[in-house]
């Protein structure tokens, strides 16, 4: 069933567990997530960023989510990821989005509050929940790529008046992860978590969280963590996949071959990531 992400991430909040985020780019990716949450029995969000709407079309992809999420038995929110700009937000409303993401994190403070205000003032009308970041999470995302040297850390002060002045329904925080894959073991930061949990009311989202230890997301679950995002590895799973099976099969074009397998990989990956995010059995 389709809904907003709000009614999710408000539960999970309440009841100590987070909601898987997952990124999709095409028909594939969709049915794998989906495929899981039916599995599992659990809310999800199916992300959507600005490149991918860009590679699969604006219209196109949102359409195949929403009917995925229209003939699941689970909850499921369509959510724009890393929206970098004001039309981008509008385009997204358009099409069925029930999620918003407005990414004005690498811009000083007032101007961060500024761009958020104005996506929850148009949002919040339609009763669309919005999400924020303060800080600077490393990596690379879409048109978000920040360097080891750019990356700060959210301060659980500015946290607190972030969430006052913007108004949104979500945020989005900086404890040492970031996007893509680790160099090394990530170590997250959960004394600042804790302070930030306990000056913030609205639920917390971890994004880059593919590659961080499950010891380590389940800390951060129990420390407040809300919501996940998780993208690099399904994509892994998926190339990988179909890497091996074409090498191993050169004369086989009957794409359904390929990709099935390539879809029950990347199923297996969320499936074995809403377990480890407590979410099974909570839709």
């Amino acid at each position: 069933m389709l809904v907003t992400s709000k009614e999710l991430l408000l539960d999970a909040q309440k009841n100590g567990y987070a909601v898987g985020a997952f990124n999709t780019n095409n028909l594939e990716i969709t049915q794998a997530i989906i495929r899981a949450a039916e599995a599992k029995r659990a809310p999800v969000l199916v992300q959507i960023s600005a490149g991918a709407l860009k590679y699969a079309g604006a219209e196109f992809l949102p359409m195949i989510v929403a009917k995925a999420a229209q003939l699941a038995s689970v909850p499921v929110a369509i959510h724009l990821d890393h929206g970098p700009s004001f039309e981008s937000v509008l385009q997204c409303l358009r099409v069925g989005f029930t999620s918003i993401m407005r990414d004005a994190s690498k811009l000083p403070y007032e101007q961060n509050v500024a761009e958020v205000r104005k996506v929850v003032e148009v949002c919040h009308a339609l009763g669309i929940p919005v999400e924020a970041e303060i800080g600077k999470i490393g990596g690379a995302e879409e048109h978000v790529v920040v360097s080891d040297r750019e990356a700060t850390m959210s301060d659980p002060d500015e946290c607190a008046r972030f969430v006052e002045d913007a108004g949104f329904d979500f945020l989005a925080v900086a404890i040492g992860n970031a996007h893509g894959f680790y160099k090394g073991e990530p170590q997250l930061d959960f004394a600042r978590l804790e302070k930030i949990r306990s000056k913030v009311s609205v639920p917390l989202v971890l994004h880059g969280a593919s590659g961080i230890p499950d010891a380590q997301i389940t800390m951060a679950v129990e420390r407040g963590i809300c919501k996940i995002n998780i993208d690099t590895e399904i994509r892994n799973a998926f190339i990988r996949t179909i890497q091996k099976l074409v090498a191993e099969n050169p004369d086989q074009i009957d794409p359904r071959k390929i990709f099935g397998p390539g879809i029950e990989a990347m199923q297996a990956i969320v499936e074995q990531k809403i377990e480890i995010f407590k979410s099974a059995g909570r839709a």
